[in-house]
């Protein structure tokens, strides 16, 4: 059964169809092709038992609170404050790109909408101060993988669930990460500098940089209020969500710039998210099951054991697995139908399961922006209007320094562990 299943989903993917389609297709067919065909009701059972937990109620009111503050215009205030900190360094604006992205994180937590938020404004500057449209387009893809590592993320939530995590320990591992993600790119860019012949941006005042400080303050201040909430005890995850979806309004409201119309914008695009990433956890915990079933989980274990027992060379094939399944499927399915399968697998060689979360993080995030599926390549394309083509060899150099990136934090788990035990306490 498991060989039918895999390969019809990966035929499915082959052909185009949407991801939460394609698990639950494969399924579907997995049951008619093992003579099950008369017990298909179990197939919607499942996938309400799936989303039946209280803690996924963090990811509709996450994906809110970054819809929100993206329509009160507080991607513009990010920009402002980046631009003053940093515009007048060399290939200035491509370190305002990054570091506009790292405060941006803060506040949306996907991938995605970075791009589409914050990305339309640093696209259009950079080509209005003479660099490539190219190396724009893709300099904003790999920013936005530090989006899910800086808490609030999204994924993280995913992560912590399918996991038995606490979340806030998630949160926490995923902030030094996210953190070197934007300085291997600041590096590449002062090194690639050379190569791009633009004008240097005159430095701000001091005044103007504590003015865009001031108006960015609502942003810097997001993660706080988030970490610090659950951290104190004071909210749960979700509760965390709701305070966060709650600041936006109140910052769209303060600045006079939240009306009837983007709330609805928001509202709507959050249930159109929403209901793809549950029908993803619905379906994908219905594979799971049948997984489970033939015991795919320990029998991968067992066979992993005998091709090595070097927990070093286990977690290289780890990386490179999921560094090409990223590159076609999605972060968040390939989480929901790998991670219950390899959990049995690091446990057996000793890998802490919040480190290993910070890895399938990371590796899926630059799958993003890795061809021929990388969805971040497809949004900033439509998004800058360059060609997919022409976005694609502009990023395959930027790709280095986060796999340099990726090796560090799987090699050495301090990078992921040290916030979470020192707030928490090692578990």
């Amino acid at each position: 059964m498991s060989t039918v299943l895999f390969v019809s989903f990966v035929a499915l993917m082959l052909l185009r169809v949407p991801v939460a389609m394609a698990v639950g297709g494969s399924v579907v067919l997995t049951l008619i092709y093992a003579g099950y065909a008369d017990g298909l009701y179990i197939v919607p059972l499942q996938v309400l038992e799936g989303v039946d937990n209280a803690s996924l109620l963090a990811v509709p009111f996450f994906i809110l609170a970054g819809n929100l503050m993206n329509t009160v215009g507080m991607t513009d205030k990010i920009f402002n404050f980046a631009m003053a900190l940093m515009g007048h360094f060399r290939a200035g604006l491509a370190q305002v790109n990054v570091l506009g992205s790292m405060i941006f994180a803060g506040v949306n937590g996907t991938a995605v909408g970075d791009i589409a938020g914050l990305g339309q404004i640093e696209v259009k500057a950079m080509r209005e101060r003479g660099y490539p449209a190219d190396f724009s387009a893709a300099m904003t893809v790999a920013s936005s993988i530090v989006g899910p590592l800086i808490p609030p993320s999204v994924g993280l939530v995913v992560y912590a669930y399918l996991a038995n995590q606490s979340v806030a320990r998630m949160f926490l591992a995923g902030f030094v990460p996210g953190v070197l993600v934007g300085i291997s790119l600041m590096i590449f860019n002062r090194i690639y500098a050379k190569r791009l012949n633009v004008p240097v941006e005159k430095r701000a005042t001091l005044r103007h940089v504590l003015a865009t400080a001031r108006e960015g303050m609502v942003a810097l201040v997001a993660p706080a209020i988030i970490l610090g909430a659950i951290l104190t005890g004071f909210t749960t995850a979700t509760e965390a969500g709701v305070l966060a979806c709650a600041y936006a309004l109140l910052v769209g409201a303060w600045y006079r710039q939240l009306s009837a119309a983007h709330v609805w914008k928001a509202l709507s695009d959050t249930m159109l998210m929403t209901t793809v990433v549950m029908m993803i956890i619905g379906f994908s915990t219905v594979m799971g099951w049948l997984l489970a079933i033939e015991q795919v989980p320990q029998a991968m274990a067992k066979t992993m054991l005998l091709v090595t027992d070097s927990r070093p060379v286990f977690l290289l094939l780890l990386i490179v697995f999921f560094l090409i399944i990223g590159c076609f499927v999605e972060g968040v399915p390939a989480k929901l139908i790998l991670v219950p399968i390899l959990l049995p697998m690091t446990d057996s060689y000793g890998v802490d399961r919040v480190h290993f979360g910070i890895i399938v993080q990371m590796a899926l995030l630059i799958g993003i922006a890795t061809p021929p599926m990388g969805i971040g390549l497809y949004v900033v394309s439509e998004v800058a209007r360059v060609p997919f083509e022409r976005v694609t060899l502009a990023i395959m150099p930027m790709l280095v320094p986060l796999i340099v990136v990726l090796l560090l934090l799987t090699y050495i788990p301090g990078f992921s562990l040290w916030l979470p035990n020192l707030v928490m306490g090692p578990e």
